[in-house]
């Protein structure tokens, strides 16, 4: 003879023995307490949470010959023969099974013939699985019953069920149950069974039943019958510190390993789903965590870590891949593609890696935050602008010290980020004086990029000789080159002025060898206008680049046969006319 199983043996027979339906048992109570039962009822909820249960222990109370307190005697005749399944007062039917009309006529024709009992009561479980016909016959014996019937319909999907009917009948919502009551459950169950297990058996257990009075006794039988202790099973924390690590050789090196112990990769696929939902749930809502204490607090510790947005993104990443294996001929390839993409952001340009990433500066930078960082190191500003300059090309001011080459300094002498000052302590970059050491010759091209564009093209030519004291002393090309510098003057005051912290005052010289900086460089070396137009002859001319040529050159015929060598002088025929 077979053993009955442990779900059977502990299934509940009184509303006291329900566990984790607290405000189910108090409405079915009071209405049967106080004579006002429903003629209808929907029992919906998760599997297992005991939605059948309840409706024979409904049935039960209704027609027990001794009610007590609204709970039946479990004792009389009509409850050991509902307990026995042989009770003409009740009959139970698999909605799933007899779902067509023919069914439900049987139904409504027993419902008017008279019972043994009080109460006649129909059991209808999975009543979404009516056809719409026999849902449509229903209506009216749901509306309108006979005094002494009560129907239950239990389903696992309420929003299946057409609104005519949830609109008629009394509904209650079964909840999964806690993990700290399934461990009491199951502890109480190991006590009155006599029963040897582990503390980390026990555990398994809980998660395995996963809020479900009838999967965590369905579980904990296999583990008794495998000697008390559970076999060494796959960590699925090994695939959650790869994703955090962002390392894809160790996450590939999981799913080989989990494949290797005879795991399907749609059973590893769904553990890590699951896995994740717990790390999710961990961040949003902590109460809705259904794991043991002991688990709950690595649980936490890995989803922040992870973060709520790579949280997301890899259980849409897996429930894709989920769908996909379906019909997938080598479902452990789209679980190895997923849990890659997943761990290698740079190989996948989807928004949620890019969200992804994004948390990862957002973390970055609270680490930072911590530390005492709060600020990066001020941007190169433009002088012409105050902005910061887009590229960087903005030339900081350079000292006219001789510059020594860079020393390596030991790592040993470098401070930690910790020891940097909070950037309450830095100054900002507006208000950083410029060092009084700075050459005003070594400026030249920033005091030319911080001058209007006009200013810039007048001094383009130019150049500094000399420095004595304040005096700065600039050389134009010629005379008439400098008459027009004078018009500037203030301008290049107030630049140099600006860049070297002093205070200058600039003096105007002709001279026919100034050039840019202070020493010239050789003719060759240097690229002219006419260089680029023999290479091209439309090439752009910036007109800043343009010199003013002195005012004494002779344009005459021999100066034009000496630029265009074997060219002749055609006379003009119409003026000798």
């Amino acid at each position: 003879m077979a053993m009955q199983s442990l779900y059977r043996r502990y299934r509940p027979r009184r509303f006291t023995e329900l566990r984790g339906q607290e405000h189910v048992v108090r409405a079915l109570r009071n209405a049967v307490i106080n004579e006002r039962e429903g003629q209808a009822y929907l029992f919906s909820g998760p599997r297992g949470t005991g939605k059948t249960s309840t409706a024979r222990i409904l049935a039960k109370v209704l027609n027990c010959q001794n009610p007590t307190d609204g709970e039946p005697c479990c004792i009389c005749a009509s409850c050991l023969a509902v307990d026995n399944g042989t009770s003409y007062d009740v009959l139970e039917l698999d909605a799933a099974s007899n779902n067509g009309v023919d069914e439900i006529r049987d139904i409504i024709e027993t419902a008017s013939t008279l019972s043994p009992g009080r109460h006649r009561v129909f059991i209808l479980d999975e009543v979404h699985m009516l056809s719409k016909a026999a849902s449509a016959a229903l209506l009216k014996t749901l509306e309108e019953p006979p005094p002494n019937v009560v129907f239950v319909l239990a389903t696992t999907d309420s929003q299946k069920v057409t609104e005519t009917i949830r609109s008629r009948v009394q509904h209650l919502v079964f909840h999964l149950l806690s993990a700290e009551e399934l461990g009491k459950y199951v502890r109480w169950v190991m006590q009155d069974a006599n029963l040897t297990v582990t503390e980390e058996a026990i555990e398994w257990v809980v998660q395995e039943g996963n809020g479900s009075a009838r999967d965590t006794l369905s579980a904990l039988e296999l583990v008794v019958a495998g000697g008390g202790t559970v076999e060494a099973s796959v960590s699925l924390d090994e695939f959650l510190e790869a994703l955090i690590e962002r390392d894809q050789g160790r996450a590939l090196a999981a799913v080989a390993f989990a494949v290797q112990q005879g795991l399907d990769p749609r059973n590893l696929a769904d553990d890590l789903v699951r896995a994740l939902r717990d790390s999710f749930l961990s961040l949003m809502a902590p109460e809705l965590l259904q794991v043991p204490q002991s688990r709950a607090e690595v649980v936490s510790i890995q989803a922040l870590r992870l973060g709520a947005a790579m949280t997301v993104r890899a259980m849409e990443v897996l429930g894709t891949a989920l769908v996909d294996m379906r019909h997938a001929p080598d479902p452990r390839l789209l679980l190895e593609v997923a849990v890659v993409r997943l761990a290698s952001p740079a190989l996948d340009d989807s928004m949620g890696t890019l969200m992804a990433r994004l948390q990862i500066l957002e973390d970055t930078v609270r680490d930072l935050k911590e530390n005492g960082i709060t600020t990066l190191p001020p941007a190169p500003v433009n002088p012409s602008t105050g902005r910061a300059a887009v590229g960087g090309r903005a030339v900081a001011p350079v000292s006219n010290t001789t510059t020594q080459p860079p020393t390596a300094t030991p790592a040993s002498t470098i401070a930690p980020a910790s020891t940097i000052a909070p950037a309450s302590t830095i100054a900002p970059a507006s208000t950083i004086a410029p060092a009084s050491t700075i050459a005003p010759a070594s400026i030249w091209p920033q005091v030319l990029l911080s001058v209007k564009q006009i200013v810039k093209a007048i001094y383009n030519p130019t150049s500094i000789v000399s420095v004595d004291g304040n005096v700065v002393t600039i050389a134009a090309p010629n005379t008439s080159h400098m008459d027009r510098c004078k018009n500037h003057v203030q301008d290049i005051e107030a630049a140099i002025s600006k860049l070297c912290g002093t205070n200058y005052t600039v003096q105007l010289t002709a001279d026919a060898t100034a050039s840019r900086g202070i020493e010239r460089p050789s003719k060759d070396a240097v690229r002219t206008i006419v260089d680029d137009v023999k290479e091209d002859p439309y090439t752009p001319i910036d007109p800043a680049l343009l010199i003013e040529g002195p005012a004494n050159i002779s344009m005459s015929i021999d100066l034009l046969k000496g630029v265009f060598p074997g060219a002749t002088v055609v006379p003009d025929e119409k003026k000798k006319k």
